[in-house]
């Protein structure tokens, strides 16, 4: 498979000091990497920069070929890369259809987005703060998906949801995989990283420390304890 991202070298931080320590990550098509760590390991950092929203020290974030560490995240989005961030960050005046057109622009397909998610259209003229949860994590992806990206970032999707609402996102992503959509999961829900994730990778203190296929990782309980902190 050809990969769609491909980071090397990667350093980066806040202020002058460093946060990402030299890392190393490729996202195939069609795949889902899920990146895994404790607090602090660095992995929304490493989204951040990978996404433009934060310029790297050092190092090469690739993408379709073309090195775009540094590039603004307007170009990095024009580049075929969305990112659903934490916390969702639905603009709450707006309904849900201006958020989908606003996102699509003259490229995107909103009527698509209402295909994959039925819910969003039931709500088209809700505005964001009328959702519930799983509701603006739906429109969040949406957002993001609306302009066919070819990698998504995933920054904690089933932050704050039931579990029948992670069970949807699941599926949906699930769809999107295998549809071609390369996926860079960062997770804490160790079940749904499971589930979507092709292989894990795990970070500590801003490096990559394991790379591997999930069946692997998730046989090996004794590794998993010692990255991670679980049985």
């Amino acid at each position: 498979m050809t990969d769609v991202l491909t980071v090397r070298g990667l350093r980066a931080g806040y202020a002058g000091t460093t946060v990402l320590d030299g890392v190393d990550l490729s996202v195939p098509e069609g795949a889902v990497v899920a990146l895994l760590g404790r607090n602090g390991a660095g992995k929304s950092t490493l989204v951040h920069a990978v996404m433009g929203l934060l310029k790297p020290y050092s190092g090469s974030v690739t993408i379709g070929g073309r090195d775009l560490a540094g590039a603004p995240a307007h170009t990095v989005a024009r580049a075929g890369v969305a990112i659903v961030p934490q916390g969702r960050r639905v603009f709450a005046p707006l309904t849900v259809a201006e958020t989908l057109r606003l996102a699509a622009g003259r490229g995107g397909s909103v009527e698509r987005m209402y295909e994959l998610m039925p819910a969003l259209a039931e709500r088209r003229d809700h505005r964001g703060d009328e959702l519930s949860g799983g509701e603006q994590q739906m429109l969040a992806i949406g957002r993001a998906l609306v302009r066919a990206p070819r990698l998504l970032l995933l920054d904690e999707p089933s932050d704050g949801l039931a579990p029948a609402v992670v069970d949807q996102v699941a599926g949906l992503l699930e769809g999107l995989r295998g549809e071609g959509l390369a996926i860079l999961l960062v997770e804490q829900d160790l079940h749904l990283a499971f589930r979507l994730a092709d292989e894990v990778t795990v970070m500590r203190k801003g490096r990559i420390v394991h790379r591997g296929p999930t069946p692997e990782f998730r046989a090996d309980r004794a590794r998993a304890h010692a990255l991670l902190g679980v049985g």
